[in-house]
This record gives structure tokens, sequence and C-alpha cells, in this order.
């Protein structure tokens, strides 16, 4: 997700001082898929939220074929905030921030 010049500058960043590099201090590493930024959050229970709010205001769960038509757009739109928003740097908690605000955002404009 994050380029290369992003992840060196996050890798030296949080080996300063410490020898090692803290994934879940440092700045967010390249090549991090979506669900694994969700995981370094903790933002799996607060995105499934979102998610159950979508399910319920289309209806309910109505086989697979629904869930992913409800579930796939929210999870590509999560994706392209956060690759816009993202800042060479950001700690973990500012990531968890963006995540965070735009959940709420989402189920307080379904609510």
């Amino acid at each position: 997700m994050l380029d290369h010049e992003q992840r060196e500058s996050g890798s030296q960043e949080s080996t300063a001082g410490s020898g090692h590099c803290d994934v879940l201090q440092s700045a967010v590493p390249a090549a991090l898929t979506l669900e694994q930024i969700i995981d370094l959050t903790g933002e799996l229970e607060h995105l499934n939220e979102l998610v159950l709010v979508h399910l319920e205001k289309n209806g309910g769960f109505k086989g697979q074929q629904s869930y992913f038509t409800i579930v796939t757009p929210v999870l590509d739109t999560l994706e392209i905030v956060i690759r816009r928003k993202y800042l060479p740097g950001m700690s973990r908690d500012e990531i968890k921030l963006v995540i965070q605000d735009w959940i709420d955002a989402e189920i307080a404009g379904l609510r």
C-alpha cells in the first residue's frame, strides 16, 4: 500500500534508539493489506459494526452474493480513504484515528 521510500523512512524512524522495528509503534509499513492495517489498528470490531449497519439498511443478510455486494464497496472505500489520508511517518495511532473517524461518519450517515 505504501511505497518503498515511505517504508524506509518508517523503518528508520522506528529503529532509531531502539535497535529494532516494532510494527505497532512505527509508521505503517509498506505493502500491508487492508486486513493487516485493520488488525494492527484494532479496528476490526468497529468495522464489523459498520458492515452490520449496512446489512441492516439493506434488508439483512440474504446470502453470500448480497454480502459481497454490500461489504466489498465498504472495504474498497476504506482502503481509498487510508491511501488518500496516509502521510509518511504517520503512526499506528494516527492511522487508527483516520479509520475510526471514517467508520464513525459512515455509521452516523446510515442511522
